[in-house]
């Protein structure tokens, strides 16, 4: 039964990320914002776990008591035997949230001022009997520096939050969103470019849509919270394929993000290596033998601070070394070394590494270049991070372009300025629709598909394909601009002299209407003021 959780999505007072913003209000000034925000994730990943397991067990009871139903058990023992038993749980990809740990347990006590120690406790039960999620969870709750009354209220709030697939966020990418938020609201508070570890949905889409990773491992060494592995999931369940078509290869190197793409992952039941640690990649590879069919990325942008003399001969710098102010192409090189020979990659940079000639990076990029890896180049338009709004691109790499499954295309480049696209969801930031992803990923598919519903064609303004010479003549820079050109202007006929006649009479026309306005506006104002 689930009347409380039934009541509320009768009668939603707010959204999610209202609600959670309220908690926050709750907690701000007691914890600095940085430790606030996994503070809060923990819980929330406790509360998601804990409402996964009571639906899977209401469904249980219901079906065990239903003659009609395939599960129906006549003997009230053995039925209460299947509900308490953890394969009926974990065969569905659900954890088995023991007594003590379970949600509503929890919020019962969460004015007593144990709750941090309770909380702590459903932790460690959590992680004892779910050996994936070890050295995963929170399990600072006790700590003296929390305020056990704003803690026992941030329980409360975040229980009025349902994460089952019957609420209306229940099918959304739940914890990515959330952190996503946080990462929002507190990125001034923490002082970092917080926007680096987490990926807006709409460009993971992107990128997995053209590269639609099917079967194979697929890898992200700067894995943020891991939306690129739950994205090419969806991707493969939503063309009839299983989870097992891919192997998930990933890694992050900020400790608690390592941990929230545990939890990420982990929740939706997809399998992943992800290493036995955080760690940082250029100088701790943890996979420098995997040769991956697809690999997405978001790296950070520009990152500064990434090199040390013991990177000087690497050998993933094929293109040359890269610069030590900037890890641009570092990334891009690490990308291209652990592709399979037939592999493909996407990934997102900051638009400077298309024209960058500072310190080598034209010259690897020059080098790349005419080593035939570049398959396409997409601009995308400004304010799509919720935490800066920098113009980025997409590049995406082929390691075989003789025909790695699709039209044998060496010697070109697809370049797609999609800069006009999307639109603005809020004030500050704009997002890409479906159609905009389909627009995108359509043109890439025909230009490199063997079988294309229907022919490729340049659009002037939108998409070009390039030869080796022409990216030659530009110096090799690989802005989309410099070659898709202008869009075609609407053909307008109408003879110029008839057009000044025109415009002159509907500028005339508004001069009149203004005036007529103003005297208007005068009269009301003088009414207002003898009124008074």
């Amino acid at each position: 039964m689930a009347p409380r959780r039934g009541a509320k999505r009768a009668a939603p007072a707010r959204s999610l990320e209202q609600t959670l913003w309220d908690a926050a209000d709750k907690m701000r000034g007691n914890l600095e914002a940085a430790e606030y925000k996994h503070v809060a994730l923990g819980l929330v990943f406790l509360k998601y776990v804990s409402d996964a397991f009571e639906q899977r067990r209401r469904y249980l009871d219901k079906a065990t008591a239903d003659v009609e139903s395939d599960y129906y058990i006549p003997n009230p023992d053995r039925r209460l035997e299947i509900i308490e038993s953890r394969d009926e749980y974990t065969s569905e990809n659900v954890f088995w949230v023991p007594e003590g740990a379970r949600w509503e347990y929890l919020q019962s006590q969460a004015k007593q001022p144990t709750i941090g120690v309770l909380l702590d406790a459903a932790m460690d039960a959590i992680e004892g009997e779910n050996p994936s999620l070890k050295g995963v969870l929170p399990k600072a709750y006790a700590r003296e520096d929390i305020d056990k009354r704003l803690l026992g209220e941030l329980v409360d709030l975040i229980g009025d939050i349902g994460f089952t697939d019957t609420d209306d966020h229940g099918a959304d990418d739940v914890l990515g969103r959330v952190y996503e938020y946080f990462l929002g609201k507190f990125a001034a508070a923490e002082g970092r470019n917080a926007g680096e570890f987490y990926t807006p949905r709409s460009i993971v889409r992107l990128l997995v849509e053209m590269l639609e990773p099917y079967k194979g491992r697929v890898y992200d060494p700067c894995a943020g919270s891991g939306g690129m592995f739950v994205q090419s999931s969806e991707f493969v369940a939503a063309h009839g394929g299983s989870q097992t078509d891919i192997a998930i290869y990933g890694q992050e190197f900020v400790g608690t993000t390592w941990r929230l793409a545990k939890m990420n992952l982990a929740i939706r039941g997809i399998e992943a290596n992800l290493g036995e640690r955080s760690d940082d990649t250029f100088h701790r590879d943890h996979f420098p033998d995997l040769r991956a069919d697809f690999c997405l990325a978001n790296p950070p942008f520009n990152k500064d601070d990434w090199y040390s003399d013991a990177l000087r001969d690497d050998v993933r710098w094929a293109y040359g070394l890269p610069p030590a102010g900037n890890a641009n192409f570092a990334w891009v090189q690490h990308f291209i070394h652990h592709l399979a020979p037939n592999g493909t990659a996407g990934f997102v940079l900051a638009n400077g590494s298309l024209s960058s000639k500072q310190s080598g990076e034209g010259e690897i990029r020059r080098k790349i270049v005419e080593a035939d890896l570049v398959d396409c180049i997409v601009a995308l338009p400004e304010k799509l991070f919720f935490n800066t709004g920098i113009p980025v691109c997409l590049w995406f790499i082929a390691k075989n372009r003789h025909g790695n499954g699709h039209r044998a295309r060496q010697g070109e480049v697809l370049f797609i300025d999609a800069r006009q696209l999307g639109r603005m969801e809020t004030r500050t930031l704009r997002v890409l629709d479906d159609a905009d992803i389909e627009q995108v990923a359509g043109v890439y598919h025909r230009w490199r598909s063997t079988e294309p519903t229907e022919p490729y064609a340049d659009v002037p303004g939108f998409c070009k394909v390039a030869t080796l010479d022409e990216l030659e003549q530009h110096d090799f820079v690989l802005t989309p601009g410099r070659y898709v050109g202008a869009a075609a202007a609407d053909v307008d006929d109408e003879p110029i002299e008839d057009k000044l006649v025109r415009l002159r009479k509907q500028l005339v026309e508004e001069f009149e209407e203004a005036d007529r306005l103003e005297v208007l506006i005068r009269e009301r104002l003088d009414g207002l003021i003898d009124g008074d």
